[in-house]
């Protein structure tokens, strides 16, 4: 079985700083694409940054110029450190990876979400 425990989220005031972490466990033979979704109130989930085994990052429009992602191949584990915060910002943050097991070549996984509330 392959986990994908998020961790970081919280509530902040509008221009503040949150930084998600992510970290994969279980019968892992290698990950390949990771990123992070967001999901608000009423709206579809959204992609807001990925990044592929080899650091080529990809970030919504939205968010560019703020947040980073990043990861670390030797930990399983990707982060997204999350600046300037607006709350349009606010949404349920998912963690996704294309993860390979000794018994799948790739499937894909959802962390179970961490709320980030931005508000004064």
């Amino acid at each position: 079985q392959v986990q994908l425990v998020e961790s970081g989220g919280g509530l902040v005031q509008p221009g503040g700083s949150l930084r998600l972490s992510c970290a994969a466990s279980g019968d892992i033979r290698s990950i390949n694409a990771m990123g992070w979704y967001r999901q608000a109130p009423g709206k579809e989930r959204e992609l807001v940054a990925d990044i592929s085994r080899g650091l080529r990052a990809n970030y919504a429009d939205s968010v560019k110029g703020r947040f980073t992602i990043s990861r670390d191949n030797a930990k399983n584990t990707v982060y997204l450190q999350m600046n300037s915060l607006k709350p349009e910002d606010t949404a349920v943050y998912y963690c996704q990876a294309y993860i390979a097991t000794l018994s799948v070549p790739s499937d894909l996984y959802w962390g179970q979400g961490t709320q980030v509330t931005v508000s004064s």
